[in-house]
């Protein structure tokens, strides 16, 4: 769906920007360029920026796992 009517910018192209590194909304705002003109949409701009940053955040950590500690003086050589 179009986000930035005066600049044409999609939610896809908003998360996309996320995956390639933007890490907050003024960094999609200096990319994309999103939110520069009336500022109408920078609301919704700024809430999926969030939601994105917060999934990819919850997907690594769910991907990390949990690792079991051993103390050297136990381990196995």
């Amino acid at each position: 769906m179009y986000v930035c009517l005066c600049n044409g910018i999609t939610d896809g192209q908003i998360r996309e920007a996320i995956y390639e590194g933007c890490c907050s909304y003024r960094e999609v705002r200096e990319t994309l360029g999103v939110g520069s003109q009336c500022g109408k949409c920078a609301c919704l701009a700024k809430q999926i920026v969030r939601e994105t940053v917060s999934n990819m955040h919850t997907a690594h950590v769910g991907q990390v796992g949990v690792q079991t500690f051993t103390p050297a003086a136990y381990a196995v050589a």
